[in-house]
């Protein structure tokens, strides 16, 4: 990481004491656990109420009677879900939301749909808002094979470590945590959340991976970000698609910044404008046209 990004990582920030620290809520994304924030939540404790809502999780009784029903698990349905845990155990709006891949969708549904129950967003190499996915997981499941099925996620193959691939294989073994996710890919994959953007009121940070392979078109989805009034976004070099492991420290500072209002100056490494106007294997240097309104 170059020494300008350390330094501005490792930058003292006064602590603040609050006697009700604001409410964070963690939302993970469509194969990842709760779990998935585990780099996050020690850091983020210390200035908020962390909340982990069981939305994008597969072995719960309200998923799998739903299920039963012949109902599809849509991402409007999931943000239902969302929004009726905030009014019965959260109850404190405004909501700051935090949420990854699949997650993004959901998070951006509610919030179009709630602007005054929402404070701050950040959004984590959100899908659904250009392009279709790559989905290795299906593949990975197929084929038994969770070494490539985890080390899709992330740039460093190191990061795919034996516990992180023991604790999917373990997952897919039990058949009614294997039938929720996969009949939730089912009523999710190529939904698009891009008409709802520009309705999103909150101040938004978009963070995202240049080595992402779960996204097949990140320049197209940085420029359907743009669409949400009041947005940051963020490109981080070599990461994948888990940013808040891979780079957990950058990470939990960018959070903490935005959602304290007190982000400010960023190293210029991470302006999407470099991302975009980076050249392709084989291909020439050309700013790609802006997306059709």
């Amino acid at each position: 990481m170059p020494p300008r990004v350390l330094k501005w990582i490792e930058m003292p920030r006064p602590r603040v004491e609050r006697k009700h620290p604001t409410p964070l809520v963690l939302v993970n994304g469509l194969a990842e656990q709760q779990q998935s924030w585990f780099a996050n939540e020690r850091q983020l404790s210390r200035r908020f109420d962390l909340k982990q809502p069981e939305v994008l999780v597969y072995d719960g009784d309200a998923l799998h009677r739903r299920i039963d029903a012949g109902l599809e698990i849509t991402v409007d349905y999931l943000a239902e879900r969302l929004g009726a845990y905030l009014d019965e155990f959260v109850q404190r709006p405004p909501y700051h939301l935090v949420a990854s891949s699949l997650g993004c969708q959901v998070v951006a549904t509610y919030a179009a749909a709630n602007p005054e129950r929402v404070g701050r967003l950040v959004l984590i190499c959100p899908s659904g808002f250009h392009g279709d996915e790559n989905l290795p997981m299906v593949e990975g499941v197929r084929r038994s094979n969770y070494d490539a099925l985890v080390g899709s996620v992330f740039h460093e193959n190191r990061r795919a470590e034996g516990r992180l691939v023991a604790a999917f294989e373990k997952k897919f073994q039990d058949r009614r945590w294997k039938k929720g996710v996969l009949r939730t890919l089912r009523g999710t994959v190529g939904h698009s959340v891009a008409p709802l953007l520009p309705r999103i009121a909150a101040p938004t940070l978009v963070i995202w991976g240049t080595e992402d392979q779960i996204l097949s078109d990140v320049p197209g989805s940085i420029r359907a970000a743009a669409r949400i009034p009041d947005v940051r976004q963020v490109v981080i070099p070599r990461c994948g698609h888990a940013p808040q492991i891979e780079k957990a420290r950058l990470v939990n500072r960018l959070i903490t910044g935005h959602l304290t209002g007190k982000l400010g100056r960023l190293p210029r490494s991470f302006d999407p404008s470099r991302f975009l106007d980076r050249p392709r294997a084989g291909e020439p240097v050309a700013r790609l046209a802006p997306l059709p309104s």
